[in-house]
């Protein structure tokens, strides 16, 4: 009882601004990665040692010591340890991260030895912390001085912030920002930067405060991606495992395996019959069967090539081809580039062929489809003949107020991992893997253009004279002098049409034909196209003559609705007299058409979005939706 007595008369004697502080510290313990580093205790003291406006000071060693003299409330508090504790887990003060002078000996052994204004480097870690604290809303800041004043190009890198301020001939003692104010630095020991080398037993040491850092912010965003997604971690796991080690040592798809939710129940497995792994991008989960007795670097190749299935989109851009066919295809690809990055182990019967290197999986379906016999009998992870690429539109994701969807999230977030990895250097990213990947950044061409740039490529625009011919243009300031107006000059023959062939079949619905005539028709009225050959056709040809861009659009009327046989409609074009020979044709269809058309003349297909043609196409093909 007299203990208890004591500890309460010990806490009345508590200097109130030393209870402010103890409140700010427990606002860092409270915090999520920020709690992983409060171990670093600051010392309190009331000496005159850090000044008199001086809040607190941080050491190369990682002490952190506090002026209790000065009042400041719970949050600003909060704001200047944490502060004083990030410069070390940024590594403020190692060699490595100092501005300096790489050196060359006679041996070509390169050091670096630091060259930099230890005030102007103070003020430039400053700001880069302050910017952090900021983004992260933690803590109030002791100076008010916005660094949305700064170029947001330079507030990525402390060296670009240093390097812009020497550059304005920045004020070195001054106080807008950090937790300095009587001398302008809250850094202690930057004139002696931490060098770490090896000890004698060969392992090499680095800076610990930066390591826990980074490792109490992987798990932090570990936690708060499985909480949103309402799952237990569960880190004993081999997807889980495998999920640690990309999120820890290959950005590149550390986001996306962050996200990921990995079922490893086997009779899931057994019900969905996924003999090895398989992804459902639409949902957001991975599924991989542990009763494959996989190694550990085996699963990181399996889990990998599912990432690199959901990021690159492959389930949305299958667009009418044979589902299977094209998950062979996105196979091959996919195993080529994890062979070329050495991540993990090639498990044994995976499909891999080097002649496909370089390739697109475009390019491998168009081989697929020529040798159909050889390959249908080869498996995905999922095995039995079935497409690893699982799952059908859910409509969960991307409708209004539910965020970002998920294909946009697998886009940004590798797309941001490519840049991370690219900005450290590393050289095992396949070319090709990097093309896609930019491409996935950039929004697709809308069809319609597409459809407008073949209009352009192949109806020969109308050329434009001068002719006194009409009335002439004349100007106010000179009304006696005629001037000649541009006038558009038809040559008198019908090069300037194409042809309009019309699947009418009973699959195809009048909304379809009526969205791309409708376009047709707008682009043939824009080119000053006079007249378009329109042909229905479906087991049989409808010739339907000439007709003006007006009459597509507001008056035809769609004939046929029996079955459907193309080439009849193709041959009464080209064989037709009053027909141009190098007149273009555009083939409005579903593809349930022939497995081959026999077609000499430039030609386009236009098809709802999800249908393919039965064969590889030699002309383009537009996809309207």
């Amino acid at each position: 009882m007299g203990r208890l007595h004591k500890d309460k008369k010990k806490e009345k004697k508590l200097d109130p601004n030393e209870v402010q502080i103890r409140k700010g510290l427990e606002l860092i313990r409270e915090h999520g990665f920020l709690s992983h580093v409060s171990y670093m205790a600051p010392q309190i003291t009331g000496k005159n040692e850090l000044g008199r406006k001086t809040a607190a000071i941080s050491y190369s060693d990682g002490r952190v010591q506090l002026n209790k003299n000065l009042f400041l409330s719970p949050k600003q508090w909060a704001f200047a340890i944490a502060h004083c504790m990030l410069h070390n887990c940024f590594g403020h003060y190692d060699l490595e991260k100092v501005p300096g002078i790489i050196e060359e000996d006679e041996n070509g052994k390169k050091t670096k030895k630091p060259y930099f204004n230890k005030r102007i480097w103070n003020i430039a870690c400053d700001i880069y912390i302050d910017k952090f604290l900021e983004d992260i809303n933690f803590g109030e800041p002791l100076n008010k001085a916005p660094t949305g004043f700064f170029p947001s190009s330079i507030l990525d890198d402390e060296i670009k912030i240093y390097d812009y301020l020497i550059r304005e001939n920045w004020n070195e003692n001054d106080h807008s920002f950090g937790v300095g104010s009587d001398d302008g630095m809250d850094m202690s020991g930057l004139e002696n930067p931490l060098k770490y080398e090896k000890d004698r037993w060969g392992f090499q040491h680095s800076n610990e405060f930066a390591v826990l850092f980074a490792d109490a912010i992987v798990s932090s965003v570990r936690r708060t991606i499985n909480k949103a997604a309402d799952r237990e971690w569960m880190p004993n796991s081999m997807g889980r495992q495998v999920a640690n080690w990309f999120i820890n040592n290959y950005p590149l798809f550390g986001a996306l395996a962050a996200s990921f939710k990995i079922v490893e129940d086997q009779e899931i497995c057994r019900k969905l019959d996924i003999s090895t792994a398989a992804v459902n991008a639409w949902e957001g989960e991975i599924y991989i069967n542990t009763r494959m007795r996989l190694s550990e670097d085996e699963w990181k190749f399996v889990m990998a090539h599912e990432f690199l299935h959901a990021a690159l989109l492959h389930h949305r851009r299958c667009e009418g081809r044979d589902p299977y066919l094209w998950n062979l295809a996105t196979d091959f690809v996919i195993n080529g580039w994890l062979f070329e990055m050495q991540i993990g182990s090639m498990p044994e019967g995976v499909l891999f062929d080097p002649d496909f290197r370089n390739k697109s999986a475009e390019e491998i379906y168009d081989i697929i489809c020529e040798d159909f016999k050889r390959f249908v009998k080869m498996n995905t992870f999922r095995g039995n003949g079935q497409g690893d690429i699982m799952g059908k539109p859910s409509g969960k994701f991307g409708e209004k107020g539910q965020g970002v969807s998920l294909d946009d999230f697998y886009r940004n977030a590798l797309t941001q991992g490519l840049e991370y990895e690219t900005g450290r250097g590393r050289g095992l990213i396949p070319a090709g893997l990097v093309e896609e990947i930019r491409a996935l950044a950039v929004p697709p061409v809308p069809w319609d253009v597409k459809l407008a740039e073949w209009f352009n490529a192949n109806i020969r625009p109308l050329e434009k004279h001068r002719s006194y011919a009409h009335p002439s243009r004349r100007q106010s300031s000179t009304p006696d002098i005629p001037r000649p107006r541009y006038v558009k000059v038809e040559n008198g023959d019908n090069s300037r049409t194409f042809g309009v062939i019309i699947d009418t079949s009973g699959s195809m619905e009048a909304s379809e034909i009526g969205k791309a005539l409708g376009a047709v028709a707008s682009y043939a009225a824009a080119r000053d196209v006079p007249a378009v050959r329109v042909v229905f056709c479906d087991a049989r040809a409808y010739d339907n003559g000439y007709m003006s861009p007006d009459e597509i659009a507001g008056r035809v009327k769609v004939i046929g609705r029996g079955g459907t046989r193309l080439q009849p409609a193709i041959d009464l074009i080209q064989s037709a007299k009053d027909f141009p020979k190098d007149g273009p044709i555009l083939i409005i269809t579903d593809g349930g058409i022939e497995d081959h058309l026999d077609i000499r003349r430039t030609h386009a297909f236009i098809l709802p979005a999800g249908y393919g043609l039965p064969f590889k196409p030699r002309g383009e093909v537009f996809y309207f939706k």
